[in-house]
């Protein structure tokens, strides 16, 4: 059901009252989606795969115990992946692949490193 053109224009005034008030707060409601928790993990995962992978290679030589260690880290990063995978199931993945797309990787990345450079920055106050 449409809304109204005056329900419109009270929402549009809500938010714009919150991009006044709190710009950081209508920017994460705004970049915040159904599948952003999935897709944290998803991510962390992946990271995870890798460093169990670098560690399994890379003390190979050394002993056999931590490339154990290294080899259940990506068994337990790989399960971690599949699940969250199939948490966001199709319909996230699409929207991830099309806003990634949309706005191009390297712009999506960037996004990201500002974002954290802008957390962690002191304030000069």
């Amino acid at each position: 059901m449409p809304l109204s053109e005056d329900e419109q224009r009270i929402l549009s005034e809500i938010e714009q009252q919150l991009y006044e008030t709190d710009p950081s707060l209508a920017h994460g409601i705004a970049d915040t989606t159904v599948y952003s928790d999935a897709y944290r993990h998803l991510r962390r995962g992946i990271v995870l795969f890798i460093v169990g992978m670098v560690m399994m290679i890379g003390t190979l030589h050394i002993t056999f115990w931590l490339s154990a260690v290294g080899v259940v880290i990506m068994f337990g990063s790989a399960v971690s992946i599949e699940a969250n995978a199939r948490r966001m199931g199709k319909a996230g993945l699409d929207q991830l692949a099309q806003s990634m797309r949309a706005s191009g990787v390297r712009d999506y990345l960037g996004n990201r490193n500002s974002r954290m450079r802008d957390r962690f920055r002191k304030d000069d106050t």
